[in-house]
């Protein structure tokens, strides 16, 4: 008995395996996912933050409150650096009031 087709079959089993693994399709690789909080109860007033001296290549991303649905109550998410994208400015979080609602808006980079 040859074993040139069982060589074959798992050389070709092999070659399907690695093209499976490393194949991204192109519009599964740009898709964003974007999840929005909203919410009956307002946000408190936004803490002073004393923010560190200015650093070469990023911008400071003020911090903001965060709704926890386990503890049932905004929680403080402390300012930090962000990187710098170049032809952009960015937009801090922030809560919009919709009727008696409150919408959660993440930081984004903006035109």
């Amino acid at each position: 008995m040859t074993r040139t087709p069982l060589n074959l079959a798992l050389l070709a089993g092999l070659a399907l395996t690695f093209a499976g693994a490393t194949y991204a399709p192109p519009a599964a690789a740009r898709t964003q996912v974007a999840v929005g909080v909203q919410i009956g109860v307002a946000p408190p007033a936004p803490r002073f933050e004393r923010v560190p001296p200015p650093r070469r290549g990023y911008v400071w991303a003020p911090g903001y409150w965060r709704w926890s649905p386990r503890a049932h109550r905004h929680v403080w998410v402390g300012g930090s650096w962000v990187v710098v994208r170049p032809g952009h400015h960015y937009r801090p979080a922030h809560w919009v009031r919709h009727g008696h609602d409150w919408r959660f808006h993440p930081g984004y980079w903006g035109r």
